[in-house]
């Protein structure tokens, strides 16, 4: 007796969900596409918003930038919650080895006086422009327009969460836990006369009504100058003087910034690209907000790598931005 053993293959009646067979056609759908496209409610709101009786609640004039199509703003690192969630989870783990390592070792404890004090007064205090990035991140997804871009935002605002902490325990290694590190970068940031520029920046972003405005602002003026001066710059001087510990405790906002400057870009590009109206506007904003974070940044170069390396940050942020189709005219 002889077994033959047949297989049938079944084809699925629906290959994916109706609103993403309608932009993509009907074929299997990635599962950022599933979760990421065409959900956000655009009719049949019972009600708009109390407190901005003008728009609805999903609005796409909440910015003067005009896209046919939101969506065509995606994540080019097609982040949907589960795959952010596995990524930072990742991350963290290594980050937590790095901690662990240098605690065990008392790393920092070997730090020279004067490189100690830089760090803290260059590092810790930042952890208050962090949680402002919190919040101009949350907000931008509040106000924002499509869950392509949304989604980013509102992950970005919780990943300055996770750099504020990451200040705040070096600065509980560097005071034996004590907190009184803490204390005094409340102090610095409030009084010291080179945080004042910064600290007023930060203050003054938090009332930009233009989601985009804030976004170009804080996501790739503000970071985009002030991450590569204190996270690299800084932390190449560091090194140079023999403290190049800390770096161990800062690669994660080095790795972050790599990655989350990708979505950044494209973005920006994407939406200059639709008219000669927005890249125009998007210029005008650069180019107002570009000169105030360089005067906030000018004196905490002083302080750490640098005028020179300043100079070389503004030399490579004006590169990045011509490679985004801006300012080449």
């Amino acid at each position: 007796m002889s077994i033959e053993i047949k297989t049938n293959t079944v084809e699925p009646i629906r290959q994916t969900f109706s609103h993403i067979r309608r932009r993509f056609g009907d074929k299997p759908a990635s599962r950022y596409q599933e979760a990421s496209y065409d959900i956000e409610a655009t009719i049949n709101f019972h009600y708009r918003p109390l407190w901005q009786p003008d728009k609805q609640l999903n609005d796409p004039t909440r910015t003067c930038l005009r896209m046919r199509d939101w969506y065509a703003v995606g994540d080019p690192r097609q982040f949907y919650y589960g795959t952010y969630v596995q990524t930072r989870a990742r991350m963290q783990e290594t980050t937590e080895h790095e901690f662990a390592f240098c605690e065990k070792r008392g790393l920092l404890e070997r730090l020279p006086e004067q490189q100690r004090q830089r760090v803290l007064q260059l590092l810790v205090p930042l952890r208050h422009a962090e949680l402002g990035a919190n919040m101009n991140n949350s907000g931008i997804a509040a106000d924002g327009f499509a869950t392509t871009v949304t989604q980013m935002h509102i992950y970005h605002a919780m990943d300055r969460l996770g750099v504020a902490q990451y200040l705040s325990r070096i600065g509980l290694l560097l005071d034996g836990g004590t907190g009184t590190s803490l204390v005094a970068a409340k102090q610095q940031w409030l009084h010291a006369p080179e945080w004042q520029g910064l600290r007023r920046l930060v203050e003054d972003s938090l009332v930009v009504e233009d989601w985009f405005e804030l976004s170009l602002l804080q996501n790739l003026v503000s970071d985009g100058l002030l991450f590569p001066l204190i996270y690299q710059k800084f932390d190449e001087t560091l090194s140079a003087e023999g403290a190049g510990d800390v770096g161990l405790l800062t690669e994660f906002m080095r790795a972050w910034f790599a990655e989350t400057s990708r979505w950044v870009d494209a973005m920006v590009k994407s939406v200059a690209a639709e008219s000669a109206e927005n890249r125009a506007q998007i210029e005008a904003w650069i180019e107002q907000w570009q000169g105030r974070m360089v005067e906030a940044l000018a004196p905490l170069a002083e302080v750490g790598p640098g005028q020179q390396a300043l100079a070389e940050v503004q030399q490579a942020f004006a590169t990045r931005l011509k490679k985004l189709g801006l300012f080449n005219q």
